[in-house]
């Protein structure tokens, strides 16, 4: 009983559900200060530590 129920709900709104977040993280990718974070993150590596003392 309880495979059924769930395999019911996986099949109808768990698929919209992931739809949605692929969705939504896609559209937060190409959202307009992305590219500042992207360039940000590519670049960080190269960045020194200071280290105090």
């Amino acid at each position: 009983m309880i495979y059924e129920s769930l395999r019911t709900f996986a099949d109808s709104w768990g698929l919209i559900l992931m739809g949605v977040a692929f969705l939504a993280f896609v559209g937060w990718t190409f959202r307009p200060q992305a590219p500042r974070d992207h360039h940000r993150a590519a670049t960080s590596i190269f960045e020194e530590e200071q280290i105090d003392g």
